[in-house]
């Protein structure tokens, strides 16, 4: 009995105590998956230090039961604090921002920002692989885009929900060079799309195939689309959000602060609309010399590069975790001699900061923030290792010092990629669910006064 005490008492406690670890060194990164899950399961870590600490009552083990206490405690008192409430939708929007939205009842909005397991929603139809754009000859790379085709997949409200006319148009993360479309992404699709909005599941170009000029170029073609095809999805034109996350959430910031830039707007959509109506950023890098320095900071040796092999170990290692990843573009990125995160910062811009300052602000969402810039829902762990908290809070007072309404929703502890952990019960997850859902009801509503 002692020994079965001690073995979820200790679990649980060592699980726990990550929670307050924040990513500082090359090596300090193994910790960062681990902490993600572990947060995301906090619950069920809370839960298996209670067991421990039963099982050390009842075999007198003070040590098993100190110990369960630890596994316990932490993690609740994490939930607690990252799905306690906050007043940033009164600042934004105004006092009586509740009464401009659906009730919580018959909208299907999350009643609390931390609700356990997420709800069960009725089946929801979807589209796999949609053309959403067939790109110009000189920009057609057919091993890495299909012959030039650039595909999406749609998430329609069901059967019987009433359509609310928003399109949700997500952008996947990976550090602008890795991941796709439908990655662990769909509990937040499923919900979504049941309170009538429809989702976009967007996979535009990345490095090296194209810089972030060329992907952002593929958002605005996103929004393009889905403007052009608006009435056959029941969608309101002018009610159409970007969203995204880490690396996504940086592209939705930019597309939507730079929606008639030259530099920034491909020819084939110069003439389109490709304004919206809001923005949604999860932990998107809003200045992108900021993000460089912060890597220089904590990685130190990886800026540089990694001794040749040890970069197609860590390619081989990410398409393995992630699956499909733009296909035979892998295989070019697994050629690259060593992995540093200058090769990946270069891919991006064009060169080093040193070597290109003017790419790194042009590129970054903070330089184009200006009244006209959308409302805008920023969400960030306070632990966040790529993200330094700081960088979004600039962004933020950017924002109000323009007159954009602002939501800064900061998770204490938490980490980057909180939102992909485990999604359906994790609590900062859901959380950001409950700030995204309200949020998204406030633009569908103030597009409908507005028309």
């Amino acid at each position: 009995m002692t020994v079965l005490a001690y073995m979820p008492a200790v679990l649980a406690a060592a699980v726990s105590i990550p929670f307050f670890y924040r990513v500082r060194s090359p090596a300090g990164i193994v910790l960062w998956i681990p902490k993600v899950l572990a947060q995301s399961a906090a619950p069920l870590v809370a839960l298996l230090g209670l067991v421990g600490v039963v099982l050390g009552v009842l075999s007198r083990a003070p040590l098993a039961v100190a110990a369960g206490l630890l596994g316990t405690l932490i993690p609740v008192l994490y939930v607690m604090r990252v799905s306690g409430s906050h007043d940033g939708f009164e600042r934004a929007f105004g006092a009586d921002w509740q009464q401009r939205i659906p009730p919580e009842p018959s909208s299907g909005m999350l009643r609390r920002r931390w609700v356990g397991l997420l709800p069960a929603h009725p089946e929801v139809p979807s589209q796999k692989d949609v053309v959403f754009w067939t790109l110009p000859a000189a920009e057609t790379d057919e091993v890495a885009n299909h012959g030039g085709e650039l595909l999406c997949d749609i998430w329609q409200p069901p059967e019987g929900t009433s359509p609310s006319g928003l399109a949700f148009v997500y952008l996947h993360g990976g550090s602008w060079h890795w991941m796709d479309k439908d990655f662990n992404t769909r509990p937040l699709f499923r919900h979504l799309a049941a309170q009538g909005h429809l989702v976009m599941d967007v996979a535009f170009r990345q490095c090296p195939e194209v810089d972030v000029r060329g992907m952002v170029g593929d958002v605005k073609r996103a929004v393009a689309w889905m403007k052009a095809h608006a009435e056959s999805y029941g969608v309101d034109p002018q009610r159409v959000v970007l969203a995204g996350g880490s690396s996504g959430g940086h592209l939705a910031l930019l597309a939507a602060y730079t929606p008639d830039h030259a530099e920034l707007t491909p020819e084939d959509v110069a003439s389109a609309n490709t304004a919206v109506r809001g923005v949604v950023a999860y932990y998107g890098a809003a200045d992108l010399s900021a993000v460089y320095r912060n890597f220089a900071a904590v990685f130190g040796s990886l800026m540089t590069g990694l001794q040749p092999g040890e970069g197609n170990i860590l390619f081989k290692i990410t398409g393995a975790m992630t699956g499909r990843v733009a296909g035979d573009a892998l295989e070019q990125k697994q050629d690259q001699p060593s992995f540093s995160i200058d090769w990946m910062m270069s891919n991006m811009t064009g060169g080093t900061l040193e070597e290109v300052p003017e790419a790194y602000a042009l590129l970054s969402p903070i330089t184009h923030v200006s009244p006209a810039a959308p409302p805008t829902l920023l969400l960030q762990g306070q632990h966040d290792f790529a993200l330094p908290v700081r960088v979004t809070r600039a962004l933020h007072d950017r924002l109000l010092e323009a007159g954009v309404p602002c939501i800064l929703v900061e998770f204490p502890q938490t980490e980057h990629a909180f939102d992909v952990g485990l999604p359906w019960l994790a609590p900062s997850a859901q959380a950001a669910l409950h700030d995204v859902e309200r949020f998204l009801a406030l633009l569908a509503a103030s597009a409908e006064n507005a028309a």
